[in-house]
């Protein structure tokens, strides 16, 4: 007598990609925000309770597909924070849903000052 296990089928919701993504996205040094969209006003900055602004997936049975849109803090060189971002992401992701991460799309849509530097030269301004 032959058994047959029937696990079912396990799926994993888009949501829960892009959340796994916007989490590893922040976590990029060099990454100041996840942004809103060009569409929807000027970028906006966004705390960890909404990291699925920004992102974009695409989730099918076995492959998932990110679209990023981030703010990237100045004087740090793009491309490296990018390239870095990607693995993060691509990483984050296969290891804690099993996907295969077939691409990580980065839009650059901005650039973040120290808020620091920023008021220091407001106050110089002043005096």
């Amino acid at each position: 007598m032959n058994e047959e296990l029937q696990t079912g089928i396990i799926r994993i919701s888009d949501d829960v990609v892009a959340t796994i993504a916007g989490l590893a996205a922040l976590e990029t040094p060099g990454i100041a925000a996840m942004s809103g969209g060009i569409s929807e006003g000027l970028a906006k900055r966004l705390s960890g309770k909404n990291v699925q602004k920004g992102v974009s997936v695409e989730v099918g049975q076995l492959e998932a597909a990110i679209d990023l849109r981030i703010i990237v803090h100045y004087g740090i060189p793009i491309q490296e924070v990018c390239r870095q971002l990607q693995l993060n992401v691509r990483e984050s992701v296969e290891n804690m849903t099993g996907l295969n991460v077939v691409e990580v799309n980065v839009k650059v849509e901005g650039v973040a000052f120290k808020e620091d530097d920023v008021e220091e030269q407001q106050q110089q301004r002043l005096k």
